[in-house]
């Protein structure tokens, strides 16, 4: 029930103000020892120190780390990274891929 009220909020949140582009040094402060949640449900943890808990259903441990100004992680078996831009609208943070595909999450309270 808690999670509908959070997804209810999106919209309204979303058409407040526009995304803001965010540093290195500010995406390291947004994510570290912080957890997520996305609009699918899925919950990612990220620890400071560069492991990351993704759970969609089931647990996946990663690694992440800030490149320049982007958010990277990596997901074994697979040792490529992948990084993306994050920007930022309120209490909602975009990972923004270079496709312009994009995922939004929220914080777990």
């Amino acid at each position: 029930r808690h999670m509908f009220w959070i997804l209810g909020l999106w919209p309204a949140v979303l058409a407040a103000e526009a995304f803001e582009p965010m540093t290195g040094d500010q995406i390291s402060e947004a994510l570290t020892d912080r957890t997520l949640i996305y609009e699918d449900g899925a919950v990612q943890d990220f620890r400071a120190s560069g492991r990351t808990l993704y759970n969609a259903g089931r647990d996946s441990w990663g690694y992440w780390a800030v490149r320049g100004d982007q958010y990277c992680s990596q997901w074994p078996p697979s040792d490529g990274w992948a990084c993306y831009d994050l920007v930022r609208n309120g209490a909602v943070l975009r990972f923004v891929a270079d496709d312009g595909s994009f995922t939004d999450g929220v914080y777990q309270q």
